[in-house]
């Protein structure tokens, strides 16, 4: 029994700590393809990566998938996108157009 509620403890303080940093994105239709993009979770906006599913060192819980991408100001940042042109977006996202010609964005270096 006691076993139960300390289950049940962890999973309520989990769901509490999780509630405040992730959000259902409803779906979507891209307007450059006109494809669907299916509702999903996703971290909330803070201005950096470090905390977001697709970082590298990082799980999402949801699906278990590991991230991938380079935390900012890491060293792994200041050689990605080595060798592309790097742009700057309107809002300070830097990118650069990977070979399917779609946007990449870089981790702040």
């Amino acid at each position: 029994m006691k076993k139960a509620f300390l289950f049940l403890g962890l999973l309520t303080g989990t769901c509490f700590t999780f509630s405040q940093s992730i959000k259902l994105q409803n779906g979507y239709y891209k307007p450059s393809t006109g494809t669907y993009v299916a509702p999903h979770y996703k971290t909330e906006s803070n201005n950096t990566n470090v905390d977001n599913f697709s970082t590298k060192g990082n799980t999402n819980y949801l699906t278990g998938k590991t991230g991938t991408v380079a935390k900012d100001y890491s060293t792994q940042a200041l050689n990605y996108g080595n060798g592309q042109t790097i742009q700057t977006g309107t809002r300070g996202g830097q990118y650069y157009i990977n070979s399917n010609g779609n946007k990449t964005y870089v981790p702040k270096r």
